[in-house]
C-alpha cells in the first residue's frame, strides 16, 4: 500500500520552482500514450523541501504547466505556469517513466480527489452531532446519498452525457430540484412531472431507464 495526493503549494514550494527553473532541470510530462505533454513540465523537488515530518522516503514532486486558455491566474503561479505539487511514497524505478509516469498516474486518480468533492457537497465537509456514532449514521447515509446518485446517472442518463457527467450541487438542481409527484392508479405506477422545466423529458426518460433496469 502507498500513498500519492496533493500537497499544498506554499512559499517552500514556490522557491523549489525557483531553484529548479534556474537549474533548467524540468523534464516535460507525458501522456496515457507515452507521448509528450505540450506544455507541461515535471520534476523532483524532494531535497528542496524539509518533508521530515512524512514518512521515511516521500517524495515530492511538482508540474508546471500553461493554464487553459479563459483561465484565471493563481498567485501560486510561477511566470505564467500553473504549479501543482503532490507527494508519494512510490520508491524511484518502480513506476516507468520515472518522475514522468509518476505524474501521470496521480493525474490519472483526479477522479478519486472529485469524489471526495461531491462527498463533501453532498454533506461530509462537517459533522454535525457531538456522539460518534451519530456521526458514524451521517457518514453511511452520505456514502449511500453519493451512491444512489451516481448510479442514477450512469444508469439513467447515459444517453445525456451533459447530465451524466454533472456533480451533485449541478444534479441537485437540474435533477431533483423539480417539482414531481409519484402516483398509483389502474395498477400502474406514474411519475408526474412539471412538463415546464427545462430538463423534465431527460428525467422522463432516465426514470423509464431506471425502471427497466430494476424491473
Amino acid at each position: 500500500m502507498g500513498f500519492s495526493f496533493g500537497y499544498p503549494v506554499d512559499w517552500r514550494v514556490q522557491d523549489a520552482v525557483d531553484t529548479l527553473t534556474l537549474a533548467d532541470v524540468w523534464d516535460p510530462a507525458i501522456d496515457t500514450d507515452g507521448g509528450i505533454r505540450e506544455g507541461a513540465w515535471v520534476a523532483e523537488a524532494t531535497g528542496l523541501v524539509n518533508l521530515s515530518s512524512w514518512p521515511a522516503g516521500t517524495r515530492l514532486i511538482l508540474r508546471k504547466e500553461r493554464p487553459h486558455p479563459g483561465a484565471q491566474l493563481r498567485f501560486t503561479d510561477a511566470d505564467g505556469m500553473r504549479v501543482t505539487a503532490f507527494i508519494t511514497d512510490t520508491a524511484p524505478g518502480v513506476i516507468p517513466g520515472q518522475v514522468a509516469g509518476l505524474e501521470l498516474r496521480h493525474r490519472q486518480h483526479a477522479r478519486i480527489e472529485d469524489r471526495i468533492r461531491e462527498l463533501k457537497a453532498t454533506g461530509l465537509r462537517n459533522f454535525p452531532c457531538h456522539s460518534f456514532w451519530s456521526n458514524a449514521a451521517w457518514l453511511e447515509i452520505i456514502l449511500a446519498a453519493t451512491d444512489l446518485v451516481t448510479w442514477a446517472r450512469l444508469i439513467g442518463f447515459h444517453d445525456h452525457p451533459g447530465l451524466a457527467r454533472i456533480e451533485i450541487t449541478t444534479f441537485r438542481y437540474r435533477i431533483l430540484h423539480i417539482a414531481a409527484r409519484i402516483t398509483h392508479g389502474a395498477r400502474q405506477q406514474r411519475l408526474r412531472l412539471d412538463a415546464t422545466w427545462r430538463w423534465a423529458a431527460a428525467i422522463a426518460t432516465a426514470w423509464q431507464h431506471i425502471r427497466t433496469a430494476f424491473g
